[in-house]
């Protein structure tokens, strides 16, 4: 493989990294993947979560998926033409232990794809944030740019695929090739996690093959996705440590505008991410 990539010269970059945009964990000197190896072998070594992060966010492994997030970052919408576009991989931020990690699909491209936070500037994001709030999990009731000040209060966000997709559909190799950024979040986490929020099908099927690495074997056959779902897992070989996976529908326009998704329903859900978290007793355990 030789050696791995070093960043490029910023003018191959929306916003080059280490040149001022809020809460960009990354620098000149961040090496960049070019390749499923190198994403492997840079997620595998980032020693910490934000050295993690720095790396996920000037990935270019993904050819199809970096024309398309730095042309809609040239293009922008017409409602948002006259900001700058973050245009890179968006990484997961948050809290640094955290006892829930929130997974979706991938970045919206005039969401995350322009804010550099992931469900930040969005419709799905504002119903929530607005729900995290309200659960004690985040500080703020809206996210709407970086550097807004908003906190999340013992929980992560991530996307299964860091790059915003063409139609929000990720091709499999695509997921493939970034799934060891999830992975070793998933690692860095370990010893705190306790609860892992699926927001939609997608983050339900992408967070199972994961588990086995930080100690959690999944039943088999796998569980049915549903919002409200609920899977307890003991960890092999220490029964006192449990990772409960929660499902909950995306909070998507679509299902928002619906009525499949309600305000009290993605509250139920973080309101029982968060007593978990706070190892109060789950249903039938001591």
């Amino acid at each position: 493989m030789g050696g791995l990539s070093k960043a490029v010269a910023p003018d191959h970059w929306p916003v080059p990294p280490g040149t001022g945009w809020p809460e960009d964990p990354a620098t000149a000197a961040t090496p960049v993947a070019r390749s499923r190896a190198e994403v492997r072998a840079l997620a595998d070594s980032a020693g910490t979560l934000t050295e993690l992060a720095a790396r996920e966010s000037v990935c270019r492994a993904c050819d199809r998926l970096v024309r398309w997030r730095e042309e809609v970052a040239a293009t922008k919408r017409r409602s948002f033409r006259s900001q700058t576009y973050w245009g890179r991989p968006v990484p997961g931020w948050g809290a640094d232990p955290a006892s829930i990690l929130i997974l979706g699909l991938a970045p919206a491209a005039h969401g995350g794809n322009r804010t550099g936070r992931v469900f930040t500037g969005d419709r799905s994001g504002d119903f929530l944030f607005a729900s995290l709030w309200r659960c004690g999990l985040a500080s703020q009731p809206d996210s709407v740019a970086a550097g807004d000040g908003q906190r999340l209060i013992s929980a992560r966000m991530a996307a299964t695929v860091r790059c915003a997709p063409p139609d929000n559909k990720p091709e499999r190799g695509e997921r493939d090739a970034c799934e060891p950024w999830l992975a070793a979040e998933l690692r860095a986490l370990r010893d705190q996690l306790r609860v892992v929020v699926c927001l939609g099908h997608y983050a339900w099927q992408a967070v199972w093959p994961q588990l086995p690495a930080i100690g959690y074997r999944p039943p088999r056959p796998r569980p049915a996705f549903g919002h409200g779902a609920e899977v307890v897992l003991d960890r092999t070989g220490d029964a006192t440590q449990r990772l409960v996976v929660l499902g909950c529908y995306h909070p998507s326009q679509q299902n928002t505008f619906t009525g499949r998704v309600t305000e009290p329903m993605l509250d139920a859900v973080f309101s029982r991410a968060r007593d978990v978290a706070d190892r109060r007793p789950l249903p039938g355990r001591a």
